[in-house]
């Protein structure tokens, strides 16, 4: 037990280090703390209010100090290699799952690693199976791109979020080429299991579908459940399915803007580029490439006592909503640092956004753009310090009270 606290007290104590203040977080010139107001406190945007690990940092020196801007090579091959190459490596240590170096294709934008494979594996018109309420961009891409979206729900069973297929069967025709996979789940919390992943599976392969599956996440885990990459569950299931991840959720980076596709099969490559070429996905810039390299290779112990903050962080999120705004429902999230808030129950005369906005001061992410329907729920992000999220919650149970 000694041993336990001593090392929960390092990682507080190594948190404390990389907490920004709300003054210093107001000087940064990044979307979340620039959209709105100054007395606006945002919670909404998908980053974290954390100093970046110093392995980050000392290898985005090397590139700017060095003035190293040309076209980049690492160890003699062209820099997507060396990102490829980190991606394996930290897939075999955290989910000692077995990648193929050749079947991991790295580019500047996960969005757009959204967009192609629907571009590749779809036509105008055709389905696309999508788990509602679901990260606005998947909704953006197949309204973009002219497919149908069969929206999946996910349902609260008074526990957790669960979702399941048989709701959608009536609806699923040989034109839905596509199943939208989003675990760890965006926005409401879920890190599905391994039977719920098979299940899922297997209806997508039943019905001939490509899996797009994005664990962007994958790393922001809590303790007692497990993440599980959907194509590390046997060859048939990898054969369809299209991983895309990237560091920038976990280690705080969306600005050096590097990711991978992985593709399940040698097979489902070939089938990709034969409609997108490689050269159309161009690739990620050096910083990028560093960084993302020192993240998978030397930023777990940064990652760890992030971990143990937003352990923290989400406990007394959930304590103060059950005790001060039981009204508010928020399931327990198992992974990411985001929290699915339905606020229902206050019957609110204006969207759940605006009252928050306009009552408490402060930026949610708004629930209908993760859904039509829930205009009632926002997105909370708690990936910050602990006097910022007290202060954020203090706000809310102000404005709820009044």
């Amino acid at each position: 037990m000694a041993i336990a606290q001593a090392a929960a007290d390092r990682n507080i104590a190594h948190t404390n280090a990389f907490d920004l203040s709300e003054s210093a977080l107001r000087q940064q010139r990044n979307a979340k703390w620039g959209k709105y107001g100054p007395d606006v406190l945002p919670a909404f945007v998908a980053e974290m209010d954390f100093a970046v690990a110093e392995p980050i940092q000392q290898a985005v020196r090397r590139v700017v100090d060095g003035r190293d801007y040309g076209y980049p090579l690492r160890n003699g091959e062209k820099a997507g290699v060396a990102v490829a190459a980190a991606f394996v490596a930290r897939m075999k240590d955290r989910f000692n799952w077995d990648v193929d170096p050749d079947l991991v294709l790295p580019l500047a934008d996960l969005v757009q690693g959204t967009y192609a494979p629907v571009l590749a594996f779809s036509e105008p018109g055709d389905g696309v199976v999508l788990q509602v309420p679901n990260y606005p961009p998947f909704r953006d891409v197949i309204q973009t791109t002219g497919r149908k979206l069969i929206a999946l729900p996910m349902r609260d069973d008074g526990t957790r979020f669960v979702c399941d297929t048989a709701e959608i069967a009536g609806a699923v025709d040989k034109r839905t080429r596509i199943f939208v996979l989003c675990n760890p789940q965006n926005p409401t919390g879920r890190v599905f299991t391994r039977a719920e992943l098979r299940a899922m599976a297997r209806f997508a392969i039943e019905r001939d579908m490509i899996i797009i599956s994005d664990e962007i996440h994958s790393d922001l885990v809590y303790p007692g459940h497990q993440h599980i990459p959907l194509a590390s569950l046997g060859p048939e299931i990898a054969d369809r399915t299209i991983t895309i991840t990237s560091p920038t959720k976990s280690f705080n980076i969306p600005g050096l803007r590097c990711a991978v596709l992985h593709f399940g099969s040698a097979r489902l490559r070939e089938r990709f580029l034969q409609r997108i070429p490689a050269r159309l996905m161009g690739d990620p810039n050096a910083i990028g490439v560093d960084a993302t390299v020192a993240a998978w290779a030397q930023g777990q112990p940064w990652l760890d006592a992030v971990m143990a903050h937003l352990l923290r962080g989400r406990d007394r999120l959930v304590g103060r909503l059950r005790t001060e705004m039981p009204e508010i429902v928020c399931r327990v999230p198992e992974g990411t640092f985001l929290a699915w808030l339905d606020c229902t129950k206050l019957a609110f005369n204006t969207t759940a956004f605006d009252f928050f906005h306009d009552r408490a001061r402060i930026a949610f992410s708004a629930g209908e753009t993760f859904d039509p329907i829930c205009s009632q729920f926002v997105r909370f992000n708690f990936a910050t310090s602990m006097p910022i999220l007290d202060k954020l919650l203090d706000q809310m149970a102000t404005a709820v009270r009044r």
